[in-house]
């Protein structure tokens, strides 16, 4: 990708993962989109956006009625923005940050002027950028919660109920409205106490078990790769391996043989 790209889009269902050399601004006008860049994750919604610089691995997964506009920036193309010095700090490191009522005003209006003139989309996306940089440059978001906070949610979720299903269905879809159900509570309100509780979002924590999982398998068991990545919910070695890396910082295969 040689010049920028900003489009209207409706984030898939079925699971993403992967990496690219450019830039990415992502806001949703509606729906929900569960997404995490380097194991942080949070759930992308009208009120919630996300950066990811180039070269961060990120994965996602959308509801399938969301709206949302994504804006790629290859690092070439970041002079050609009368911010580009601006854009610079915007995209210093991934983050989720929040979306005031005007910013997504804003987003949905300049949502509706690039369908109709596809032509301005260079004068749309520098007025996004620069409206999102206000944005985040003003907010004062405090860096961390309170450790009493973080229990107060663990309390009302079941761990243990929680792993124990995980573990029964490793190689399965595991979606976050049946995590949701074992604690009785609806998927937005489970969503964002086990965020707090855990520091992960729901996907981002059902992931690192199945490769805990994973790891005992390769170390201590005869199975092919390709039988363990099937296993733990997998649709190919590949991406297995990829994954594998990223949290252990070993291959599965050196870790076989380490």
């Amino acid at each position: 990708m040689s010049h920028f790209s900003l489009r209207t889009c409706t984030l898939t269902q079925h699971p993403v993962a992967h990496e690219h050399t450019y830039h990415q601004l992502i806001l949703a006008t509606s729906g929900a989109t569960e997404l995490s860049v380097e194991g942080r994750g949070a759930r992308i919604t009208r009120e919630l956006g996300c950066l990811i610089p180039s070269h961060y691995h990120h994965a996602y997964q959308g509801d399938g009625d969301n709206r949302t506009l994504v804006l790629d920036i290859p690092l070439s193309s970041m002079a050609m923005f009368p911010c580009a010095d601006e854009l610079e700090r915007i995209f210093a490191r991934p983050d989720f940050f929040r979306v005031s009522p005007e910013l997504n005003r804003l987003a949905s209006a300049l949502m509706q002027q690039l369908e109709l003139f596809p032509e301005l989309r260079k004068d749309i996306a520098t007025l996004l950028l620069r409206s999102l940089y206000l944005s985040i440059y003003r907010r004062h978001l405090p860096n961390s919660e309170p450790e009493t906070t973080s229990r107060h949610y663990r309390a009302r979720l079941d761990i243990d109920l929680i792993n124990a299903h995980i573990d029964a269905h490793l190689g399965d879809e595991i979606q976050v409205e049946q995590l949701a159900a074992l604690c009785a509570l609806s998927p937005g309100h489970f969503h964002a106490s086990f965020r707090h509780a855990t520091g992960q979002t729901p996907i981002s924590y059902v992931q690192q078990r199945r490769l805990e999982h994973a790891r005992a398998l390769v170390r201590h068991s005869e199975l092919s790769l390709g039988q363990i990545a099937s296993l733990i919910g997998f649709s190919d070695q590949g991406s297995f391996t990829r994954a594998y890396r990223r949290v252990f910082h070993i291959t599965p295969t050196a870790h076989r043989r380490a």
